[in-house]
């Protein structure tokens, strides 16, 4: 193949794989090098409608310095007009041989983790979305002040009728 072609072949198939009929919103905030028990990742984004139904997801990225095979996190869903949805949230990271759930090649790892499900956003206007950590050591009633190996955390809104 010349490299015209390549070429061709190459844009082709990064235009197929990032058609993503379902995303509505989806944004990530990078953890430096450790997440903060205080420190609250914070969203804002408009209402897509009132009329329809959507699937929320929050997105972790992380590395092996994560040493948990599992997460606990803090979460506001907030409502323009005042109304909160809070949720204490525990997902698994990790199979109980060690390895991984999450997807991606090499040191990082991204889990897709349900949030809300057929959600309908009753409200027009602002909402806002915060996660904060909220780990602790077995047997320790303080929680982790420095959580290691979270690179990013995102919020994805996807549209349950496109996935249909």
């Amino acid at each position: 193949m010349d490299r015209v072609s390549v070429f061709i072949l190459f844009v082709g198939v990064l235009l197929f794989a990032s058609c993503d009929k379902t995303r509505v919103y989806d944004e990530y905030e990078s953890i430096n090098s450790e997440w903060h028990r205080d420190s609250i990742v914070k969203f804002n984004f408009e209402a897509p409608d009132t009329l329809n139904n959507y699937n929320l997801f929050i997105n972790l990225r992380n590395n092996s310095d994560y040493d948990f095979s599992n997460i606990y996190l803090i979460t506001e869903l907030n409502f323009p007009n005042g109304k909160v949805m809070s949720d204490t949230l525990q997902y698994e990271m990790a199979a109980p041989t060690g390895e991984w759930l999450g997807t991606g090649f090499g040191d990082v790892k991204e889990s897709k983790l349900w949030y809300k499900e057929n959600l309908k956003f009753t409200e027009p206007g602002e909402y806002s979305v915060n996660i904060q950590q909220a780990m602790r050591k077995r047997d320790s009633v303080q929680g982790i002040e420095n959580l290691e190996g979270i690179t990013e955390v995102g919020f994805r809104i996807e549209d349950i009728k496109q996935q249909q």
